[in-house]
């Protein structure tokens, strides 16, 4: 998984353990695809304080799955329903695996 992705993932589990402001500015940055001088002109900041706030972000949210880990758990059970899924596939005639093929993609999201 790249980098950016990570990232993104890592603001959807722990996004509101970070302050308001940080929370703004990676969300910005991140999803929003806004550059540093961009975030930096809205704050009337210096693009060096919001890429230091970015990268103080980044660790805090990396010591957070590090202590609790619930993205790699995650990541984890997702790949566990899709070795599910293909097994099952493979006897999709019997309505009842088909229902549990429909219910595995929504938990996966597809």
């Amino acid at each position: 998984m790249d980098k950016l992705s990570y990232i993104v993932l890592l603001l959807d589990f722990y996004r509101n353990l970070l302050t308001e402001k940080q929370r703004d500015i990676m969300s910005r940055h991140y999803e929003e695809d806004m550059s540093l001088a961009e975030i930096a002109e809205e704050y009337g900041i210096s693009r060096q304080a919001v890429h230091d706030i970015i990268k103080r972000s980044e660790k805090i949210l990396i010591d957070y799955e590090n202590e609790l880990g619930l993205v790699d758990r995650f990541l984890k059970q997702k790949q566990e329903l899709i070795k599910i899924k293909e097994l099952l596939s493979k006897y999709e005639e019997n309505e009842d695996i088909k229902k549990s093929i429909e219910i595995l993609n929504k938990l996966l999201d597809i």
